[in-house]
């Protein structure tokens, strides 16, 4: 398949896809409106049975998108007809970006030193560099920062090709702080691979992306398929297992229907520099109204308008070789779900923006509704609690239409409801099958530790995703209310490491959820105890979340799960050298001891973070007016007499970009009396 006729089989495909969505959600409409009891109330029923036919619209495009992606990696065929394979001519110029924000320097340059050594062993080092961009408003991250960076250059001999950038003033955060190394560096590259601070990708990754980005010049974006690796926590474990069995194969799906119209996920993915600088400028959502400000969510937004400049846009799943982490609790992925509601709230504004390709707006939807279905969800149970309401208080009405003969009896077409509740479950649960069949038919099980531990482990997730699936419908649709109602949303730093809370702090991020679930079983007991066995399975998971949650966030319960071969994955039974190079850099990182985290201090006294510090400044003296040199002289005499913390963070910065006030301090304090100097510690804690 050539690009000149792709797009005819993405509208075939496509429009497959719609009948097989809305063709089964109008029948499932039809059989609820028979379901219902009745007589009832026409407004409850008619609600009622609107509602369900979107969830049921919404769940199958999921559900078809499984059985489209467990076709074609049962054919073991590739999703994405990217025919024109790599030549052997030479890689063009890429940059490596890793945009940051007060990240773990650590676990950065960890990656960076794997990477970096991998393309060094196949010989394609020269046709990459790395940038590490940074957008950290701390003083001590900053230092961490370049002393990590210092150290990888020095351990790789790899200055001048690993390069390091903190912007002063980080505005727009990540899409700024990408625009502003595309202004200073970008016209040196053909193309940038974006990848996140918890990213990884093997050389075979990189070199072939840039291959197939020169074999088809029409391409400008190209997304792989991250595999989630490193984690420890039992929520991480089992995120991390549903990604490796279930990712794939929703991937494949994807590709299958979006063929050159695809996703950009913002990371682990290469990018053709001219196209996107010309094309790719995000909007500024104006004024104080709903949704305003910068987009938080970038990454669909930039392949549409990729996609509206003529350059397409491939999601290509049978890329190996690249991986990432996820958040290692469950709040922690809600507050990462916070940030990514309202920026796929705000694609909503930007639904009928001139030029965008109707699939691209589609997507928009689609990825609002990713959690406004929640709302749909919650007013679906609400409108069912009115049903219940209204037969319980309301007596029936045995003549409607006047007098007659024969009365007409209530009737509950119970036959109806068990039928629909199965449907339901097929839909929901199949695809869940059908990774697993795809596993043991392509005999892979012994990669998931066993096809025992494999089943047991797919039943155990099943069981767990029901329970968490109430508590997200209730956060996800609290994200929503509150974007619509005009709630900011802060883009904090995204925690990647387990830190387990206490069982009180667990207990009040689920109160209200534990609230509501108590009220409404009470209201639906009071009602009609019959109806209770209806909504036990949501009241029991929010009553029972925070142990759950407590439990799931527990490193210690993850690791005896993986101890009982339990969520095992491909990259844990056989490892892939770049991951076990990975986990042993982050080792030794670890045991390095204190000098590993040196802060604003640090580069003061140390002479090594010192010399970092200067090197990382322009030589040229910079000359200062009166006002300032009084500010300089206040700074160092309070540092001199009361220690580092005697600044604040903006304070810090200050001296920080002043070379020969750098200078001057570290001379300074280590002429200190011994009973002056007990003020400054060598490194911070």
């Amino acid at each position: 398949m050539r690009f000149s006729d792709w797009h005819q089989k993405a509208w075939r495909r496509r429009t497959a896809l719609g009948i097989l969505v809305f063709l089964p959600a109008f029948l499932a409409s039809s059989y609820m409106a028979g379901a219902l009891p009745s007589p009832g109330n026409p407004w409850l029923d008619d609600a009622t049975v609107l509602v369900f036919g979107i969830l049921t619209a919404w769940i199958a495009i999921g559900f078809w998108t499984a059985v489209f992606g467990f076709v074609v990696l049962l054919r073991q065929r590739y999703a994405t007809p990217l025919i024109e394979e790599p030549t052997q001519q030479p890689l063009a110029k890429t940059a490596l970006i890793f945009p940051i924000y007060k990240e773990s320097p650590e676990r950065i340059m960890a990656a960076v030193e794997v990477m970096f050594r991998d393309l060094e062993r196949t010989e394609k080092l020269d046709g990459f560099e790395f940038y590490i961009l940074s957008d950290s408003d701390d003083p001590n991250a900053y230092v961490r920062e370049q002393w990590a960076w210092a150290e990888a250059c020095r351990a790789l001999s790899a200055f001048g090709r690993i390069h390091y950038r903190r912007r002063r003033s980080n505005i727009k955060r990540k899409t700024g702080n990408i625009a502003d190394f595309l202004k200073r560096w970008g016209h040196r590259y053909d193309y940038m691979i974006v990848l996140d601070a918890d990213s990884l990708m093997s050389a075979g990754c990189l070199t072939r992306m840039v291959g197939l980005m020169q074999a088809n010049p029409k391409v400008g974006i190209m997304q792989s398929v991250p595999g989630v690796i490193l984690q420890q926590t039992l929520f991480g474990r089992i995120q991390q297992f549903t990604n490796r069995l279930y990712g794939k194969m929703y991937a494949a799906g994807l590709s299958f229907w979006q063929l050159g119209d695809s996703y950009y996920w913002g990371h682990n993915a290469i990018i053709r520099v001219s196209p996107f600088v010309e094309h790719c400028q995000l909007p500024r959502l104006r004024g104080r109204a709903l949704l305003s400000g910068d987009i938080l969510s970038h990454d669909f937004v930039e392949a549409a308008l990729m996609r509206r400049a003529g350059w397409a846009v491939w999601l290509v799943p049978e890329l190996a070789g690249s991986w990432e982490e996820t958040p290692p609790t469950l709040h922690d992925e809600l507050i990462r779900d916070r940030r990514w509601c309202f920026g796929n709230l705000q694609h909503l504004r930007l639904l009928f923006a001139k030029g965008l390709l109707g699939t691209h707006r589609l997507m928009f939807v689609n990825g609002a509704m990713s959690y406004v279905a929640s709302i749909f969800w919650l007013l679906y149970l609400l409108l069912g609690t009115a049903v219940i309401a209204w037969h319980a208080l309301i007596p029936p009405n045995y003549f409607p239409h006047g007098h007659s003969l024969f009365p007409v009896w209530p009737v509950w077409h119970e036959n109806l409801a068990i039928l629909l509740l199965v449907v339901s479950a097929i839909i929901l649960f199949l695809p869940k099958f059908l990774g697993l069949a795809l596993v043991i038919l392509q005999r892979q099980t012994a990669l998931f530790g066993g096809w025992v531990h494999l089943s047991i482990s797919v039943v155990i997730e099943i069981v767990y995703s029901m329970l968490l699936a109430p508590v997200r419908m209730l956060f996800h649709s609290w994200f929503v209310l509150s974007s619509l109602l005009g709630h900011r949303v802060m883009w904090g730093r995204q925690r990647r490491s387990a830190d387990t809370r206490s069982w009180i702090q667990t207990a009040r991020v689920h109160f209200w959820g534990m609230l509501v679930a108590i009220v409404w079983s009470s209201l639906i007991y009071a009602l009609d105890p019959s109806y209770l066995a209806w909504l036990l399975p949501i009241v029991l998971a929010l009553i029972l979340i925070t142990p759950i949650t407590f439990l799931s966030s527990s490193t210690r319960v993850g690791q005896r799960a993986r101890n009982a071969h339990l969520f095992l994955t491909p990259e844990e039974c056989q490892p892939p050298e770049e991951i076990q190079a990975l986990g042993q850099a982050l080792r030794e990182r670890s045991t390095a001891g204190a000098r590993a985290r040196p802060g604003f201090s640090a580069a003061l006294t140390d002479p090594y973070v010192n010399a970092v510090a200067l090197a990382r400044l322009s030589p040229v003296a910079r000359h200062y007016n009166e006002e300032v040199n009084l500010t300089r002289a206040l700074y160092s005499a309070r540092l001199l007499a009361r220690g580092p913390h005697a600044l604040n963070p903006s304070e810090q910065f200050a001296v920080l970009n002043d070379r020969q006030l750098i200078s001057e301090l570290h001379e300074r304090i280590w002429a200190l009396p011994e009973n002056q100097a007990l003020a400054w510690n060598l490194y911070d804690a």
